[in-house]
């Protein structure tokens, strides 16, 4: 379990009620921001901090790790100058029930500040209006539990609990696939063609099949037993083109498909299986999925290295 801080002043409202956060990949400038950088970092179980009005407000534990994801309509003309592209992390929140100032408790604070991207002043202990996401050090977590009491210990007993699942993401598909159902610049057929790979079904499996017979790493051969997974997910492909590539997706089997889905694996070009450190090795060795020697799973299609480089930079969790 790691600990993170979200100031939240601008969008607390959308954030919270929707069970979220989200943030651009980059600054306008396309310079990279370690606070935002900090989103493809979460992990399911995390619990993160909400900051806004200069008080500790939430406690949110993430539900899955980060994806990629656009700009939520219900920002309106809030962050306009933000880029679209963004980081999506599904949070269930839940209010403090006595939110409190981290200014009135600085002497405590102070000693366990990080160093570097601290989301409050050393000197005066307000916030910090440039942080997003920050990470907090587990000393300085254990501060502001302490504070909270036995709200705190019983949220990270939820976290401790919790397991994987899809959140608010299944939202974004909802409303992704509204429009494309709302979409009248294309026929009924490819409507259908395009909702329908979604779910890893019709004509994208079609495409899929004449490309992959196999679950690279298990050997499975048996459709039934396979799913067809987009390399770069349905949710974030830019054309509807890319959702029914065959190219872009592999045939994996089912627990294959969630690791690969959240990140915790994905493939170079050359198919040496990679694996994400959020995952201790052992347990991916139980998945028949061993680090030394590295697993190498055959080599990749020129077509398929596009996906898979997208794959690498924007899923897989380091």
């Amino acid at each position: 379990m790691a600990f993170w801080w979200v100031n939240q002043n601008q969008t607390w409202k959308h954030e919270i009620s929707g069970r979220y956060m989200w943030s651009p990949k980059r600054n306008q400038n396309g310079a990279r921001n370690q606070f935002y950088e900090n989103m493809h970092r979460t992990d399911t179980g995390d619990v993160v901090f909400s900051y806004y009005d200069q008080r500790i407000q939430h406690l949110g534990v993430v539900q899955r790790p980060a994806v990629t994801g656009a700009k939520p309509a219900d920002f309106g003309l809030t962050g306009d100058s933000w880029r679209n592209e963004g980081w999506f992390v599904p949070v269930a929140w839940y209010k403090v029930p006595n939110p409190f100032r981290p200014k009135d408790i600085l002497t405590e604070l102070r000693p366990h500040l990080p160093p570097k991207y601290s989301p409050l002043q050393r000197e005066t202990g307000d916030g910090l209006q440039s942080v997003y996401l920050a990470s907090v050090p587990d000393a300085m977590a254990q501060v502001l539990l302490a504070e909270l009491g036995k709200f705190a210990a019983d949220v990270a007993r939820i976290a401790q609990g919790i397991g994987d699942e899809e959140g608010a993401i299944t939202g974004l598909d909802d409303e992704l696939e509204k429009t494309i159902r709302n979409n009248t610049s294309i026929d009924e057929t490819e409507r259908q063609a395009v909702i329908s790979a979604r779910r890893g079904q019709g004509r994208f499996r079609q495409n899929l099949e004449e490309i992959e017979r196999t679950c690279r790493i298990t050997g499975i051969s048996d459709p039934r037993l396979l799913r067809a997974s987009h390399i770069k997910p349905w949710r974030s492909c830019t054309t509807n083109h890319e959702r029914l590539d065959g190219f872009n997706g592999l045939l994996l089997a089912p627990h294959i498909d969630h690791l690969f889905d959240r990140g915790y694996i994905s493939f170079g070009d050359d198919g040496q299986v990679l694996l994400s450190g959020k995952i201790d090795p052992r347990q991916l060795a139980l998945l028949g999925i061993h680090a030394n020697p590295p697993l190498r799973v055959g080599l990749f299609l020129n077509q398929q290295r596009t996906y898979l480089r997208w794959h690498r930079e924007n899923v897989l969790v380091l």
